[in-house]
């Protein structure tokens, strides 16, 4: 049986701070959202911009980045 992955690149910026979270193994978890924005113009030529919000979840070394680097506000991708 083969193996299907799906692979996603968001760029946006940070909703709140990240929520940290100790983990008893001694790893981390990091959750945060982030959100995305297209623009286009409607039928009338007027700038439409459409914001969608993505919730995030990391593990050990990437959540340990995500602590010391991401605040706020950052865009990330």
């Amino acid at each position: 049986m083969s193996t299907l992955r799906n692979k996603v690149q968001l760029i946006g910026h940070v909703g709140n701070d990240p929520e940290i979270v100790n983990l008893e193994s001694g790893k981390k978890l990091a959750k945060f959202s982030i959100a995305t924005n297209e623009s286009y113009k409607n039928s009338k030529g007027e700038k439409i911009t459409d914001t969608q919000w993505h919730n995030i979840v990391a593990w050990g070394k990437t959540a340990e980045l995500i602590e010391s680097y991401v605040p706020k506000g950052k865009e990330v991708g």
